[in-house]
């Protein structure tokens, strides 16, 4: 039986501290970078936890058999980016799918339309991914999810190519509004989707932003 939807919040007091300095408006853009890179290796971790494993039995150098365990579907992983900001936060999860393939995806809320109920209209400009199949487990590598517009979108775009065994979400920031629209989602479609993020918060203003947040994470990675 596949599972629906789940959602981890990592409270490790080292990805809070580093989550703390970020949302901070005086860093550089160097460090806000690196942060970013930081937290997309614990996010890693943490979702490589959540892989299936088996009991393996391998012999030392001195000769004596001993019992461990070998991670399955570490080398099915494609990462998939949100094009620009995710950018950071994928060479940290790369940093622990090492044999991982990836794909992008370039895709932007339409702000000047205004969002209606949470929603904002997509532009998906860009879609480069690799092939798809049952076999594979998709991470989506995205570093604010405010109302999940963007989020189902280029969830969209990857069912387009084929149906993978099971979504991950690699998310800094996060909000009510687009984990109940990820469930709802998964919950309609059937699909096995985990969303792993470092903070759920509380509100998103008129205009789309989370609210404390980081304020746009793409500019403050890249520059404006």
């Amino acid at each position: 039986m596949r599972l629906v939807f789940k959602l981890k919040v990592i409270n490790r007091k080292y990805a809070q501290a580093i989550l703390t300095n970020l949302r901070n408006k005086n860093i550089s853009q160097i460090e806000f970078r690196k942060g970013l890179v930081r937290l997309g290796r614990i996010l890693g971790l943490e979702i490589a936890e959540d892989y299936d494993y088996e009991e393996v039995e391998v012999e030392t150098p001195l000769g004596v058999v001993v019992r461990g365990v070998r991670m399955k579907d570490l080398d099915n992983t494609i990462i998939v980016t949100v094009l620009r900001a995710a950018w950071p936060l994928t060479e940290g999860l790369i940093k622990i799918f090492y044999n991982a393939k990836q794909g992008v995806i370039a895709a932007r809320r339409v702000e000047e339309k205004g969002m209606k109920n949470y929603d904002f209209e997509v532009e998906v400009s860009y879609v480069k991914l690799p092939k798809i199949t049952s076999d594979n487990i998709v991470i989506i590598s995205d570093v604010m999810v405010a109302t999940a517009s963007t989020l189902l979108r280029v969830i969209d775009k990857v069912r387009e190519r084929g149906e993978p065994k099971r979504f991950y979400v690699a998310s800094v920031i996060s909000t009510p509004i687009a984990i109940e629209k990820l469930q709802r989602y998964a919950d309609v479609s059937g699909i096995d989707l985990r969303m792993f993020t470092l903070s759920i918060d509380p509100e998103v203003n008129d205009k789309g932003f989370i609210v404390p947040g980081l304020g746009d994470a793409g500019d403050r990675a890249f520059g404006s």
